[in-house]
């Protein structure tokens, strides 16, 4: 792990993992809190590493002090949820000797109910020998090959602090040094560019890491999602559906990108091709090792919730109903399906009522 000033999140993290490291290697960046007593505490081997903005430098730096078979990475505010700690335990007891790489699951949000909203891949534990190298000043890259195993395990990342400007500012620096980035150092500068609202220069970024044809297929079609999230934050709605529509040149239709472009023609009234776009939604499938980030919503209940309103706005409400049900069946507790079946009970019995009465 590499860490700076993590006092709140330390002691949570690894007391997460204590019971599955065989050692604790803590690379510390500058720390004046308590970070280092904290790590002690757990029996961390500790080192000191003078910061140079690169993540990437400190990241290779933490790996060559580690000194077991495999190398498990996680950042301060990550932890392993007692399910995932069973796991764990049984994977160090059957996993096969011949595993480079084993990815696993990060749950990055979740809603109220606690169901995992947002959640991507990572390879997370590497064999030691094959000395695997991090990439990147900043969001760097663990790159791996050989033989990979994806494991059903999943990091909790519970973020407790601010967000601030510091990867933007690392970046602005290599801008004014060196303008020569990586196709994917275009991308997280533009995502970087985006997140603080710098919409203009970050649709220039994501077109530029787009012209490189180089990116690696979920960046790129993130990139697409992005850029027409940038033109909604500037009015443009035109560039917006046509960002939503451009990435199909790069693979089939997600469920995140038919979601968007259903809810522009649902915001328009225009729901036969709503509906189109939600029903592609809900019958689309998950790209085979897909390792990017994934909207649980729209891989699950929200085409439905949506088609239930088109279908009840075209005056099919017995079809609306359906939807809703089968929205309700994989998120019970969200407030518009509760809502949604108490409207269908009270139109429905008038209905039979105005029925009778005929």
């Amino acid at each position: 792990m590499i860490v700076k000033n993590e006092e709140q999140s330390l002691a949570r993290c690894l007391n997460s993992v204590a019971s599955i490291a065989d050692e604790i290697v803590i690379v510390d960046t500058g720390s004046t809190d308590r970070t280092k007593e904290i790590a002690a505490s757990f029996g961390a081997v500790i080192y000191d590493f003078a910061w140079r903005d690169d993540f990437g430098a400190a990241r290779n730096f933490a790996f060559s002090k580690a000194t077991q078979e495999y190398i498990l990475w996680l950042d301060a505010d990550d932890e392993l949820e007692e399910v995932d700690r069973i796991k764990f335990k049984e994977l160090k007891h059957t996993l096969d000797p011949s595993v480079d790489s084993v990815s696993m699951n990060y749950h990055l949000a979740f809603d109220e109910a606690g169901n995992v909203t947002s959640s991507l891949r990572r390879n997370r534990l590497v064999k030691r020998s094959r000395g695997f190298k991090w990439e990147g000043l900043v969001h760097e890259a663990l790159l791996v090959h050989g033989q990979t195993y994806a494991a059903d395990i999943a990091i909790t990342h519970k973020k407790d602090k601010v967000y601030t400007d510091r990867n933007l500012r690392i970046y602005r620096k290599r801008e004014a040094e060196d303008d020569s980035f990586s196709p994917r150092d275009l991308f997280y500068f533009a995502n970087e560019l985006k997140d603080h609202a710098y919409f203009d220069e970050a649709i220039a970024y994501y077109n530029r890491f787009l012209a490189t044809d180089q990116g690696w297929i979920e960046d790129v079609y993130a990139s697409c999602l992005r850029l027409g999230e940038c033109y909604a934050a500037l009015g443009d709605t035109h560039r917006m559906l046509q960002s939503y529509l451009r990435a199909l040149i790069y693979d089939k239709p997600r469920a995140e990108m038919c979601c968007r472009v259903g809810a522009y023609f649902l915001e328009r009234n225009r729901l036969e091709q709503a509906v189109f776009w939600y029903e592609t939604a809900a019958q689309a499938t998950m790209p085979e090792g897909n390792m990017g980030p994934i909207d649980h919503a729209a891989w699950t209940w929200l085409p439905h919730l949506q088609l239930c309103v088109c279908y009840d706005r075209l005056g099919q409400h017995h079809l609306a109903f359906e939807h809703n049900e089968k929205a309700y069946a994989l998120n019970p507790s969200h407030p518009s399906m509760q809502y949604n079946r108490n409207y269908f009970a009270k139109k429905f019995k008038l209905e039979k009522l105005e029925l009778n009465e005929t």
